[in-house]
């Protein structure tokens, strides 16, 4: 789409694009299921009418235009998950959580690689291991709306959960960090030893605390000058700057620029943002969630084009889809350990970890760029198993949470607040 015809055609494509993730949405809602499945499953369809000789769709997951505007919206889609949480808030999940979320992300790496080896003993090692880290992702977004439609959002467990689920988004990252440094290296043709592992894990770690640490220090005093210049929009447009620009860093070390989005949003608390409110500007979120709302969707809408259906009838595919959601339902599952005691329900601490949703997705689609001699690292077939683990830990986590947090009250106990339905569905978010 990058001549004349491509540049008639990439209007009309962008808003089937839109209207399909809307339509999904809207489907999914009806359904109280997330927004973000129905977008997934509405470019599922797409991306598979070339099986009835409608080819437009499938076109598009290679088109650079659409790609950028995808890749543009999972950054922005990690910022938004990165400003949900402060450093001070990771810093004050307590002990519990720490230990609910190593858990969560140790045992589904370690289960995950395990079976990529297993059932893939001819892939290079790398392969197994982004399989692994695949699995170690979690959309807590999706658990709390469960928590919020039950009644549930102010329990111990909850807190839990949330409170874990901000250093599981930073272990998750760090994992996927290190593997993605690990495939551009072996691309690279640089020899891989315990050591070259040990530098890209000080690498990805590295980057993400140092920049927290210069953010923290750097974002107050970009925020106190661009409080001093006149004119609209200046506040998102930092905001923005600051955000590429992390994302950028991160992309520049071989890292993925996820990471420096999140890290942005991470830095950025309210306070740096009050001289803007003063003044009578809406606040950071509010003024980000139009862009969110259009160039997020467009994401997930194409990265269910990207499932091929057909890759799902080679032999052995099936099995590895399998394989994969039981490991990352157990891998989870062992999140409860560390919630025993207290008079904690840890089995809905392990259900609440349970659903990949969005996050699952944006390791997926990482996947699909990685490349090793022009060999992606994640092929079709492997793609649409990830998927489907994804598709179906999120569908089971409201049915799971609903049972797990209910069988404990007995006959005479008070039943829970009123579910409250949001306005409109949720898309996306941690």
């Amino acid at each position: 789409m990058t001549d004349a015809h491509g540049a008639a055609t990439l209007p009309i494509a962008l808003a089937a694009i839109l209207i399909a993730a809307k339509v999904g949405a809207d489907v999914a809602g009806r359904l109280h299921q997330p927004g973000v499945l129905g977008e997934l499953l509405l470019g599922v369809f797409l991306g598979n009418l070339d099986l009835v000789g409608i080819g437009f769709f499938r076109g598009l997951t290679s088109d650079a235009a659409i790609q950028g505007l995808a890749s543009l919206g999972v950054i922005l889609l990690l910022f938004e998950v990165g400003l949900e949480s402060t450093v001070r808030e990771m810093r004050a999940v307590g002990g519990r959580a720490l230990a609910v979320a190593t858990l969560g992300v140790v045992t589904p790496w370690v289960l995950g690689t395990w079976l990529g080896h297993l059932l893939m003993p001819d892939r290079p090692i790398y392969v197994p291991l982004f399989l692994g880290a695949a699995l170690t992702a979690t959309s807590v977004g999706i658990t709390a709306r469960v928590l919020r439609d039950l009644g549930r959002s102010q329990s111990p467990e909850a807190r839990i959960i949330l409170g874990a689920a901000v250093i599981d988004d930073v272990l998750g990252l760090v994992i996927l960090a290190t593997v993605t440094s690990l495939v551009r290296a072996a691309d690279a043709g640089t020899a891989l030893s315990a050591g070259s592992l040990g530098i890209i894990l000080l690498k990805a770690v590295g980057f993400l605390g140092g920049a927290l640490w210069i953010g923290q220090a750097a974002a107050p005093r970009l925020f106190a000058f661009a409080a001093r210049l006149r004119g609209s929009g200046v506040l998102i447009a930092t905001a923005l700057s600051f955000c590429l620009l992390l994302a950028w860093a991160a992309s520049a070390l071989g890292l993925a620029a996820i990471v420096g989005a999140y890290a942005a949003g991470l830095v950025l608390e309210r306070v740096h943002c009050r001289d803007f409110e003063d003044r009578g500007e809406q606040e950071l979120e509010d003024l980000l969630r139009p862009l969110t709302q259009v160039l997020v969707p467009i994401f997930f809408v194409v990265m269910g084009m990207q499932v091929e259906l057909k890759a799902l009838a080679q032999p052995g595919t099936p099995m590895l889809a399998a394989a994969l959601i039981a490991a990352a339902i157990i891998g989870k599952q062992a999140c409860s350990l560390g919630a025993i005691g207290g008079g904690l329900d840890s089995l809905s601490v392990g259900f609440g970890m349970l659903p990949r949703g969005e996050v699952g997705l944006i390791f997926a689609g990482i996947g699909l760029t990685l490349t090793v001699g022009g060999k992606p690292v994640v092929e079709p077939a492997l793609y649409a198993a990830l998927v489907g683990m994804v598709l179906v830990t999120t569908l089971l986590t409201p049915p799971l949470l609903n049972w797990s947090m209910n069988r404990r009250r007995g006959p005479g106990a008070p039943a829970p607040a009123a579910p409250q339905t949001p306005a409109t569905p949720v898309t996306g978010g941690n």
